[in-house]
């Protein structure tokens, strides 16, 4: 077996939620959740098939993003495996929907940080072992980072 680290590629504006699912079908059923969130939202998605053709599978609103979820899900090469790219939207705001998709297996980072992708290749193919989303922590928050935290998440909207 041979481990492998693929950089998933993309610029710092972007979210990118990289999962698991099961079927033919998980491109459509991930476009109609992803649709369904947000007028806003711009979205590629693609997703390797792990028998018959063995295709990347790809759909999205976003030309760009399309094409950039098809790079990124081509490195990884995991049977399997799906990259959405996301911008004008947050994993936040699609995480339940996803999770709701009745294929997805699971999620493995849902992130604007850079990401790395684990990647285990055997006689059989690739798999996903995990990620590497971000930095390491340098520290423990202060009061200050906590009061800093919550004023952030209120002038958002995210907290009352």
């Amino acid at each position: 077996m041979e481990l492998h680290v693929v950089r998933i590629e993309k610029p710092e504006d972007l979210n990118v939620v990289i999962g698991q699912a099961h079927f033919v079908k998980t491109v459509e059923d991930l476009h109609e959740a992803l649709v369904g969130t947000s007028p806003y939202l711009h979205f590629g998605v693609a997703f390797c098939e792990a028998s018959g053709k063995c295709l990347v599978r790809r759909s999205g609103n976003d030309e760009e993003l399309v094409e950039l979820a098809v790079r990124n899900a081509q490195a990884i090469g995991a049977g399997h495996c799906f990259v959405a790219l996301l911008r004008e939207g947050y994993p936040v705001n699609v995480l339940n929907q996803l999770k709701l998709v009745p294929e997805v297996c699971c999620i493995y980072c849902a992130t604007a940080n850079a990401v790395e992708v684990v990647v285990a290749e055997s006689e059989l193919g690739r798999g996903i072992l995990g990620v590497i989303d971000g930095s390491v922590p340098v520290g423990v928050e202060t009061e200050d980072d906590v009061a800093e935290r919550k004023a952030l998440l209120r002038s958002i909207g995210y907290k009352l």
